[in-house]
Formats: structure tokens, sequence, C-alpha cells
């Protein structure tokens, strides 16, 4: 590839790729579910690719959910720099909770953006269409010089996507159902034959974690997801790209003998302090609620002024498996989150709880296995695997370290 000059994107700099660099956001791959398929025999190329490379764990960005994850991963920052904060969050300037899909919300430009200024060609594609707008925010399609693609259909029979058409027709697959696992070997698939067709500067590819909410580390149905992508990272490996293989978040068991294990967080201080009195925000909430019932492991509280914060927070604290209950100032600190996108109160559970807002809010009745989840420190581990050794290994490691240790630290 022909060598240019170093690319800076907020405030991290990057060496121009010397081949395709593919970074895999595997969504919700605990670590256990490759360990698992590897001791199973089912993960050849992984093997392989890990015997000349690296196999390292790192951590997610809290909350350990899809957006925040993503967007720190393209952005190379923290959700306090790219203004990410969730699925979902409450906008108090208009008095309103909303999804944080749109582009607007995004407070710093991708990776993506500042390399394709520079000349690089660039290939996305993720499993969900409430990514996309995110993660292509700021490449001119115009040019010739980037895809962005989601797997899920933009109308009864074709694909969504920026800067290419015919979509369905290159992959040579129909449109996936949003709740499979063929809408992330869309994603597989169509990296694969874009890295033939286009043989990009970076490849972003980001799948769903709808198999891994349904099914734990070594059961059939996950090992038939990691088998088949175990196919698709052999055939990018041979390309001769430098991959970085991560994931936003992991995923825990979040019940009790079946049952989901739930802090219904809203019913509990409509009970102490009247209905009218707190807002209890759960930013897993997206349009993807079949599989997790927007039941996660962080919440964040807003309280009316009259209520002492001091005190409400000390009553949560006490609840069982409340594992941090913080001043929103001090969760933001310790956390990396924009102060003015979460509420005075930040909560994260424990073990297998999840938190909820009023029991009568949350419609269960998609879960046909006992609920798994994410969103807390239990969840924040993650693996990060390269295809090349590294010149040397940085302390402290995150996802969003991925493109540094692609471009910067990986040898050739």
């Amino acid at each position: 590839m022909e060598m240019r000059a170093k690319v800076v994107a907020n405030d991290r700099t990057y060496n121009w790729p010397r081949y395709p660099t593919v970074v895999i956001c595997c969504d919700g791959s605990e670590p256990a579910y490759m360990e698992q398929a590897l001791a199973d025999g089912l993960m050849h190329n992984l093997k392989q690719i890990i015997a000349k490379g690296v196999d390292l764990r790192g951590k997610s960005v809290i909350p350990s959910f899809t957006n925040p994850n993503n967007l720190s991963i393209v952005t190379g920052r923290p959700p306090a720099v790219h203004g990410i904060s969730g699925n979902y969050f409450y906008d108090k300037t208009i008095n309103k909770e909303v999804m944080m899909n749109d582009p607007s919300f995004l407070r710093a430009p991708t990776i993506f953006e500042k390399f394709q200024r520079a000349g690089a060609r660039i290939v996305i594609v993720t499993g969900k269409e409430k990514l996309r707008t995110l993660l292509g925010h700021g490449l001119d399609f115009s040019r010739g010089t980037a895809i962005c693609i989601s797997s899920e259909k933009s109308d009864e029979s074709t694909i969504a996507g920026n800067g290419i058409e015919h979509v369905n027709d290159l992959v040579g697959m129909d449109v996936p159902d949003v709740y499979s696992l063929e809408l992330s070997e869309f994603v597989f698939v169509a990296g694969t034959k874009l890295m033939t067709k286009v043989r990009p500067d970076l490849m972003y590819l980001s799948t769903t974690d709808f198999i891994q909410h349904k099914f734990g580390p070594g059961s059939a149905g996950a090992n038939a997801f990691y088998a088949m992508m175990d196919r698709y990272l052999g055939e990018l490996d041979r390309s001769g790209a430098v991959i970085v293989l991560t994931a936003d978040h992991g995923m825990k068991d979040k019940h009790i003998g079946g049952q989901p294990d739930v802090i219904y967080l809203q019913d509990l201080l409509d009970a102490w302090y009247g209905k009218e009195s707190s807002r209890v925000i759960l930013p897993i909430t997206d349009p993807y609620v079949v599989h997790h019932g927007a039941l996660g492991s962080f919440a964040t509280v807003y309280l009316d002024d009259k209520l002492d914060a001091e005190l409400v927070l000390q009553r949560i604290q006490a609840l069982p498996k409340v594992q941090i209950a913080v001043s929103g100032d001090e969760g933001c600190k310790m956390f990396d989150l924009p102060r003015d996108r979460m509420g005075d109160i930040i909560v994260v559970s424990s073990d297998s709880k999840v938190i909820g807002t009023r029991e009568s809010e949350h419609d269960l009745s998609g879960l046909n296995e006992p609920l798994r989840s994410h969103g807390g420190l239990s969840e924040q581990t993650i693996p990060i695997i390269l295809n090349r050794k590294l010149t040397d290994q940085p302390s402290n490691l995150h996802n969003y370290d991925a493109f540094d240790l692609g471009l910067n630290r990986a040898m050739a």
C-alpha cells in the first residue's frame, strides 16, 4: 500500500496502513465464547491467528452497551469525548427521552472521516441500522472512496447502505431477519467480498449480539455462530489484512431459576418518594428489545430538586446486588462519561442483577430463553486479538485502542 503522512483523530496519531486494517467488533462476545469454541476445536482459523499474533484481554467502556462502545472504538476515545453515552438518554433540553442514534449527538469525528480526507478507502459494515448513520457520519460518499452498509433492510428487499448499490447481489444473500444468526453472517460475507472488490485501507465490521443474548458459551447456538465467524476470519487473514478482533461488551446470565433477576428501580423510587419525583433512564433501551426486554445492568436517575440526593443515594446503595451507586458527577469521572447526558445518580448492578424501571413497563414476552444481558462491570472484560505480534503492549487496554494497535503497534 502507498505510505502517506500520519493521520490525527481526536488527539491520537495513527500511521498510514501498510496493509488493509480490519477491526471487528463482535457484539456481546464474552471472552468465554471464543475460549470455549477454541477448546471444542471449532475455530481453527482463530487458533492460527492467535499462534502468529496475540490474544489479549481489555476493557469496554461503561455502560457496556452497543452504541457507546462502537463509537468509542471508531473515534479512539471514551464517551466523555465523543458524547454517545448509551443507546438511549433523557434530553433535558427538550424534556424528552430519545434514542441516541442521530449523528447530531456525536461530538467527535470518527477515525474513518479523518482517514478518508487524507485519501484512504473506507468500508464499514454493521448488522444494526441504528449504528449505520453514526459510523458513517462525516464520510463523503460521493467521492467513491467510502462504503457504509447495514445488513438490516431499508425496504422489503434491499439492504440499507451508502456508497454502493446492489449489495444483496454482491453478497449473494437475501435480506436477513433482524433476529437471526444470518444478520451477523451478512456482515462477514459483505466484508470478505468487499475486501476483494475494494481492497480498502480501513474496514470496520460490527455484528449483532442476538445469539449471545440467547445462548451461553459452549452451547450449540453459540458454537454455530463462532464456527461461522471462523470461516470468514480465515478469509480475511489470508487476504493479508491486519486483523484486530474485539467486542463492545461481554454477556452474562441475568436470571435466577430461569426468571429475570431485576431491581425495578422506578417502582422503588415511586414507593419511596412518589411517582413524579424521579426518572430512571435505562441506556440499554433500543429498537431490539425482544432478546433483553430493555433490562441491563446500568441506569441513571434524575431527581426532583426537592429530594435529598444524598439520602436517595444511600437508599439505592443499600439495595441487594447494587455494585455501584454514586452521584452523577462522580460516576462520570469514574467512567469517562459526558456529564450533561447523565442524571443525578448512576447505578450499576452486579452479579446476575439487571435494572428496570417499572415492572409494568417491561415486555418480557419475547424472552424464550433465560435472560442474558450486559451493561455493568461484570461485562466489561472483552477480547483483543490480533493476527500480528505487537511492537509493544500498552497497559490498561480498552477496545477503543483497536485502531492504535492495528495501525501503530502491529508488526509487518
